[in-house]
């Protein structure tokens, strides 16, 4: 027989000894008295704790202290770091930066490996898998990787604030920190009140989808000489959709279940919710990115302009030889001042008069293919 709501609550806040028995019935009382609003609004801090699977874990005794973190981390993002950086030089970080990136490709690998040895290719069947709340090794050993998931999501608040600290405040979108605030924000009640069970299955995707994102942004890190090899950036946006799609459809199947013994609908409610919603976000990022061109790699958007004499010179930049003073200016050289100019002033007098005279055409012409 189930205790009474103001039972379950006494039994919670006692000090004394009790057996394996009793401490495991209050737990499950517990845990199905948080799907109460009241028990969630009067003791919200009863349960965190005295829930043996998470007492001990950092951060996870009460949610004002990830609340700070993530208010520290907007207050920083959007008002203290740019006026921090207004009068100063956009600091290089690369060697922090490889690191870093490295570090978050290990990270999620393990986080990958142990979201799929907790259950997800030992136990759970892919559909309609229910929170294993007891002490069983594989049960908690899915609420640790739960929570080093969330954990990781305050690690990668460091993506904004290398952002800020060099100065790429056109990566400092909406997307980024909504989704980079949202999701820590979220997943701390998931871990505190449903860690493990279907719910856990986007964490699983997200991160194998970060074992490529981090993967790319340590090599573009790198330097320039591993540029060649970074072709696919457009299809990490790509990967990213494929997540959510994903996401939301794995959601979507408990819909149109009979019956369905996941304890915690809600958790679903929202996660479908937010792979719909950042799949939209996601999908119109793509498109004023890629189809519009804001965000195509640079030689692709100078290469109209800039290429001339079979060679490709970095946009704005002027050399002795006359050859990247842009199309219009070497074809209107050509037509305007004939051969003979060009036998006439010689390397010397084309390559450096023309290159000055004719600068403002070219930067006119490149402005307009910019535009183009």
């Amino acid at each position: 027989m189930t205790p009474p709501f103001s039972a379950s609550i006494k039994g919670l806040g006692q000090e004394e000894d009790l057996s394996r028995e009793e401490e495991e019935a209050q737990l499950t009382t517990a845990t199905l008295c948080v799907l109460s609003p009241a028990f969630i609004r009067q003791t919200p801090q009863v349960y965190f704790s005295k829930n043996p699977r998470i007492r001990d874990y950092p951060l996870m005794q009460n949610p004002i202290p990830m609340t700070t973190i993530l208010l520290g981390y907007l207050f920083f993002v959007l008002y203290l770091g740019p006026r921090i950086m207004a009068n100063r030089k956009p600091f290089q970080l690369k060697e922090p930066m490889i690191v870093y990136n490295f570090f978050l490709v290990a990270l999620s690998i393990f986080i990958v490996y142990e979201f799929m040895m907790s259950g997800w290719v030992t136990t759970y069947t892919w559909r309609c898998d229910a929170i294993d709340t007891s002490n069983s090794p594989q049960a908690l050993r899915m609420v640790q990787v739960a929570w080093l998931f969330w954990f990781s999501k305050i690690i990668e608040l460091m993506d904004t604030v290398f952002f800020v600290l060099r100065k790429k405040h056109g990566q400092i979108t909406f997307l980024h920190i909504f989704h980079h605030s949202f999701m820590p924000w979220t997943w701390w009640w998931g871990v505190g009140y449903a860690p493990g069970g279907m719910g856990s299955f986007h964490a699983m995707v997200n991160s194998s989808v970060h074992v490529v994102m981090y993967f790319y942004y340590g090599l573009s890190a790198a330097g320039p000489r591993f540029q060649k090899f970074l072709w696919w950036k457009k299809y990490m946006t790509a990967i990213q959709l494929i997540q959510f799609v994903l996401v939301s459809l794995h959601a979507t199947q408990y819909y149109f279940m009979n019956s369905c013994d996941y304890q915690f609908p809600v958790i679903l409610h929202l996660i479908w919710m937010y792979g719909t919603f950042f799949f939209v976000l996601f999908s119109n990022f793509w498109f004023q990115a890629y189809i519009k061109g804001k965000r195509l790699p640079k030689q692709c958007q100078n290469s109209t302009a800039v290429h001339t004499n079979g060679k490709h010179h970095e946009n704005g930049k002027y050399y002795e030889n006359g050859t990247s003073n842009g199309v219009k200016n070497g074809s209107t050289n050509g037509v305007s001042h004939g051969v003979t100019n060009g036998i006439q002033n010689g390397v010397t007098k084309n390559g450096t008069t023309n290159g000055s005279v004719h600068h403002e055409n070219g930067s006119s012409y490149m402005g307009k293919m910019k535009k183009a």
